[in-house]
């Protein structure tokens, strides 16, 4: 993100000699980005962070993924999936289950409890996690970064890290192929978030001190991808990866929480872009936050129907005033999938409803993909059969309905 930031020891050059009170060197290590090109950190080590002492197979929750065939838009109830543990929650790492996915990024979701994660590694992509409600702590080889309901969480690819939650947390974990950053569009050509950019460095929040453990033989998840798919390994380390005394650079975990997102508005309506927050490998994060409306005096706030002929999109609903969509079920916690190949858009009845509504009272999270999106175990477990017919007011497994909701700006 080309944001730089210091903690802890360092040498006053870099690649030189850094030593201990006891005359201990220790190990320098670039994490950098598309070899030597991009964005990196140097880190400075207590032991030797290639040193593994054994190596075995992790066994991924269930990774399969089903066609969205036939064609149809979906509606996935996320709190409906079961989630083990007696009420004391799943794994922040280990309980995610796969709700949807394609080959540049997959959709999770988990409840936890308040057990920390084992050290995990992601060595596909970044992840971003959003914090549907919950707090806590993740505790990464930079440092500790502290999270809270509404924060996205962004952890670079490879770095070790474990979630420590103070509470149960509900997490919607967005899993990269690629690095995930802010759009292009926002930033300058040394990497400065721009002033039309709807927030800016300030809002985000990287690690605040280094999180130093000591440790032998420590074992770390690492997820990784063969020509099989997504694999898992449970490496060994001679030595706590934790065992960072310092570092600098531009390259580490952060979060940032949607109250600091400044909604772009219009005298129209806008489109999905204005409300981008990042982008990664064929795929952008977007969310739709509270925010005054259009103020053209014949404005229509809800979207015109659109054939997004690129993308699938997909829409978490968060927060906000669902009174309105009886008709289609959506509701805090949904998931709608509306898939490229099907014009989508506002129920019937939600055009008239929205005409001279100022102010919208909502939060979602999109994520579009420009490749087809596949359902995961997770998003089959909690499907609503009867979402698709919702426009229509019937169909082959529909109960009937008047058409759906009023007022809902985005689907």
């Amino acid at each position: 993100m080309a944001h730089y930031r210091a903690l802890g020891r360092l040498p006053r050059q870099r690649h030189t000699q850094l030593r201990d009170d006891d005359g201990h060197l220790f190990r320098e290590e670039l994490m950098g980005e598309e070899g030597f090109s991009s964005d990196s950190s140097l880190l400075y080590r207590r032991g030797v962070p290639s040193a593994i002492v054994d190596s075995q197979v992790w066994e991924l929750p269930d990774q399969s993924r089903t066609p969205n065939h036939p064609l149809k838009p979906r509606h996935l109830k996320l709190h409906d999936l079961p989630f083990p543990g007696e009420g004391r929650g799943s794994c922040p790492v280990e309980g995610r289950r796969l709700v949807l996915g394609n080959n540049d990024v997959r959709i999770a979701y988990v409840v936890t409890g308040t057990e920390a994660s084992p050290l995990y590694r992601n060595a596909i992509g970044d992840e971003c996690v959003f914090v549907e409600s919950g707090s806590g702590t993740v505790e990464t080889v930079f440092g500790v970064v502290p999270y809270r309901a509404g924060d996205y969480v962004v952890v670079p690819r490879a770095t070790d890290h474990r979630w420590v939650p103070a509470e149960p947390s509900r997490l919607y974990a967005i899993e990269a192929n690629s690095h995930i950053h802010p759009p292009k569009r926002y930033l300058s050509r040394f990497g400065q978030l721009l002033e039309h950019a709807p927030y800016c460095e300030r809002d985000l929040h990287g690690p605040s001190e280094t999180f130093e453990a000591e440790g032998t033989d420590v074992e770390v998840l690492v997820k990784h991808r063969t020509s099989a798919g997504v694999v898992g390994t449970r490496f060994t380390y001679a030595t706590h990866p934790f065992d960072v005394v310092g570092w600098d650079g531009c390259l580490y975990p952060y979060t940032f929480n949607i109250e600091d997102y400044m909604p772009i508005t219009g005298k129209v309506h806008q489109p999905p872009p204005v409300h981008q927050v990042f982008e990664g490998w064929n795929f952008v994060i977007c969310n739709f936050l509270p925010r005054k409306v259009d103020y053209h005096d014949l404005a229509i706030p809800v979207p015109y129907y659109h054939s997004n002929v690129d993308s699938d999109e997909v829409m978490f609903y968060v927060g906000g005033d669902y009174e309105a969509r009886k008709g289609s079920g959506i509701g805090i916690g949904s998931i709608s999938l509306h898939p490229g190949g099907h014009a989508h858009g506002p129920q019937p009845s939600a055009i008239e409803a929205s005409l001279g509504v100022q102010y919208f009272e909502e939060s979602a999270v999109m994520v579009d993909t420009f490749a087809p999106l596949e359902l995961g175990e997770g998003g089959r477990a909690v499907e609503d059969p009867a979402y698709a017919w919702t426009w229509a007011g019937r169909g082959p497994d529909s109960a009937g309905g008047d058409g759906g909701p009023a007022v809902y700006s985005n689907s």
